[in-house]
């Protein structure tokens, strides 16, 4: 595996992104989309398993509207002043940025997934409903039925319109996502014209998968989730 971080174009300005590929063939690729704190060493590893697992990974950092960088997870002073400018067209602009870059490696839409996590798991729900690439992952995505703490409109109501097969990650825990709204998604999610499936794990909390936040992080959630996320893109990806 090699990583770097890269500068992508995204129309109004540059967009650092860290990048792992790994040794030989990569078998597809695949978006990692940062929690609110940023791009930070856990995305990065995130990254890495995903190159592990044989795909092409990028995570591109989706605050450079606000001059870049990261939080603590502790920050939320913080975590505000990071989301200037940004907006789910931004998000979009970014993302497509993204996949172009991709594209322009050799990978075909159909062979190209996206994973996110927190608030890149709403991310992930948003391209899922706007954008037609192979399969989109989203862990303990707050923001898709109410809205959130982030300035950021529910999008539930895309669900019937998914382009994108998803699947949703979810602790009954979460004190941000209500398991009555996991439900709701759930329903919504019937009317999908693609598939898409939602997972709860009892006992875990919001960032259930986050190994840098003991008082989070759930090993068993956390390892099942990540084989189901790479099952999903097994499934739907193009040439997995």
């Amino acid at each position: 595996m090699s990583e770097q971080t890269i500068s992508l174009d995204t129309g109004v300005g540059p967009m650092e992104c860290f990048e792992a590929t790994p040794a030989g063939t990569p078998r597809g690729a695949v978006v990692v989309i940062q929690e609110a704190f940023g791009v930070n060493e856990h995305i990065k590893g995130v990254t890495r398993r995903a190159a592990d697992a044989g795909y092409h990974a990028i995570a591109p950092a989706l605050f450079h509207r606000a001059g870049g960088g990261t939080a603590g997870y502790t920050d939320f002073a913080a975590v505000i002043s990071l989301f200037e400018g940004v907006t789910d067209d931004s998000i979009l602009m970014d993302v497509d940025a993204a996949l172009a870059h991709l594209r322009d490696a050799g990978h075909a839409d159909g062979a190209i997934g996206i994973v996110g996590f927190c608030f890149g798991g709403r991310v992930t729900f948003l391209v899922a409903a706007r954008r037609a690439i192979g399969a989109a992952v989203g862990f303990y995505g707050a923001g898709i039925v109410t809205k959130g703490a982030l300035p950021f409109d529910p999008i539930v109501g895309e669900a019937a319109t998914l382009q994108t097969p998803w699947l949703g990650l979810f602790g009954d825990e979460d004190t941000s996502i209500p398991v009555d709204d996991v439900e709701q998604l759930r329903r919504a999610l019937a009317a999908a014209p693609v598939d898409a499936d939602v997972v709860r794990y009892a006992g875990a909390q919001h960032g259930f998968h986050c190994d840098a936040r003991p008082d989070h992080f759930d090993a068993e959630a956390a390892a099942d989730g990540w084989q189901r996320a790479l099952a999903w893109f097994e499934g739907h990806l193009v040439g997995s």
